[in-house]
This record gives structure tokens, sequence and C-alpha cells, in this order.
């Protein structure tokens, strides 16, 4: 018998998202740039050091804003 978390609701980029329970940043940040460098990530308007991306788990309601840097003039 299986006890999968049902998925939870969260915010990315303002927009709603479903995700899986337990979803760590570093997923879903992969789901949305394959930059490898100048992404920074917060979650409840908390910075997120990247070393600590893969231990952040998603909760419902949690909202993550993901930014990408842009160079150009």
């Amino acid at each position: 018998m299986s006890t999968l978390s049902p998925p939870v609701s969260v915010s990315v980029n303002g927009e709603p998202r479903v995700v899986d329970a337990g979803t760590a940043l570093d997923h879903l940040v992969a789901t949305l740039t394959t930059a490898p460098s100048g992404v920074a990530a917060a979650v409840n308007e908390c910075v997120v050091p990247r070393g600590q991306w893969a231990a952040t788990t998603l909760g419902e309601g949690d909202r993550v804003e993901v930014l990408t840097a842009v160079q150009g003039g």
C-alpha cells in the first residue's frame, strides 16, 4: 500500500503551480531554466543559497521567486 503525499499548490514567479509534495527547490528551478549560473531563488521572500536548494523542500502555499541574470545593454 502506497503512502504518497498529495500534491501541493505553490506560487512560482506569481503564477500558481502544483508540484509533488516534497519537491526540492533545485528540481523546480531546473524545470524553469537551464542556465548554469546567474540564477537566484527565494522561498517566501527569503533568498535560499544555491548550496541549500537540494535540501529546501516546498510545501503548501510556498511563494517561490526564480530570477535569472540577463546580460546586455
